[in-house]
């Protein structure tokens, strides 16, 4: 299997499933003599790991990583950074029932087709475990790239939409609540929607939008390597992602020219930003935003149809512990990504 790196500069390559003995990865591009904070990366590994409340995957894993090279007295040595996180709290019997279903709306089936085998356990490699990895790396890359800043958070959870915008919110109270919405009127509406969709054994998506603070002028590139192109790229990749609107996005399609141009300023800033930050593929130094569409989760804990291997279809009721919604932790893979983006472009 390949296509298991992301970026060329600054390259992450993760390994591992989500049954397996461990998950890791190797981080090559890092420049030496950067100082790290190790504690800072383990804390935003303790943002996406599961069991951390009653509304996420009951799966109980520390998710502590262990760094293995390029790092020596706290500081990187320009080689390449090896780590893993151990998977401990493997359930693999709760998936016996899927080794010869697929479920729908999968990866189950198109993993199947393409390789001729699958590790059913959890999703194997498919399953959004692997996103651990890309967490310890983004956290990592947040180190080089300061003052950048980059806040993710929960806009919405099925109807319910944080009216909102980033401007009007206090970015600093993400972690304030446990939907990770910085609404605590609206987290509280859309954690008794999770707990109610819970209950009923079924799943809800849901929008993280995104602001990055503090980009200089100049990042990216036109053409084909634009910086917006990347961090849809960068979103798009994360399991359950079906949707990446950028700036006005399509909004923005319904105006007229003369009402979305951002004017200038005399020192070049403008006067409002709906480019998102970002023109021609480059950044103007302007806040960047987006918004990013999570589907509900496929694998129910309710009776749902599902194909064979041989073929035949039946109902089959769903076992194990899984996320009904996983917006509360896929804000810190959010941000991961779009630090890996920026890190490998301002390198």
């Amino acid at each position: 299997m390949a296509d298991n790196s992301f970026g060329t500069r600054f390259i992450l390559t993760t390994f591992g499933e989500s049954h397996g003995e461990k998950i890791g990865g190797i981080i090559d591009g890092c420049p030496p003599d950067i100082l790290l904070d190790l504690e800072k990366i383990q804390a935003e590994l303790d943002r996406r790991r599961p069991g951390q409340s009653a509304i996420v995957s009951q799966r109980k894993e520390k998710d502590q990583v262990i760094f293995l090279s390029g790092i020596f007295e706290g500081r990187t040595t320009g080689t390449p950074i090896a780590f893993f996180i151990d998977n401990e709290n493997k359930k693999s019997k709760d998936y016996d029932h899927l080794k010869d279903y697929f479920r729908p709306s999968h990866a189950d089936y198109t993993y199947f087709k393409k390789y001729g085998n699958r590790d059913y356990r959890g999703g194997g490699r498919s399953s959004a475990r692997e996103t651990a990895c890309r967490v310890v790396g983004g956290a990592l890359a947040k180190q080089l790239i300061r003052p950048v800043e980059i806040y993710a958070y929960v806009s919405s959870v099925g109807d319910i939409v944080l009216e909102k915008n980033y401007k009007e919110l206090d970015l600093s109270s993400i972690d304030a609540n446990i939907v990770r919405c910085p609404d605590e009127p609206t987290a509280i509406r859309m954690q008794e929607l999770i707990k109610e969709v819970k209950k009923e054994g079924d799943t809800i998506g849901g929008v993280v939008s995104c602001v990055i603070k503090n980009v200089p002028v100049g990042i990216g590139s036109p053409v084909f390597n634009r910086l917006e192109a990347q961090l849809a790229k960068a979103m798009l990749s994360i399991p359950a992602v079906k949707g990446f609107e950028f700036g006005s996005g399509f909004e923005g399609s319904k105006m007229r020219g003369s009402d979305h141009n951002d004017y200038f300023n005399e020192d070049g800033s403008t006067k409002t930003n709906y480019s998102g930050g970002i023109q021609g593929g480059i950044s103007n130094g302007m806040d960047i935003y987006f918004r990013v569409a999570f589907k509900p989760v496929a694998t129910l804990l309710k009776p749902q149809e599902m194909l064979s291997v041989d073929g035949t279809l039946k109902i089959v009721e769903g076992r194990g512990r899984h996320d009904a919604c996983v917006l509360p932790r896929a804000v810190p893979v959010v941000d991961a990504m779009a630090a890996l983006v920026l890190a490998d472009f301002m390198l």
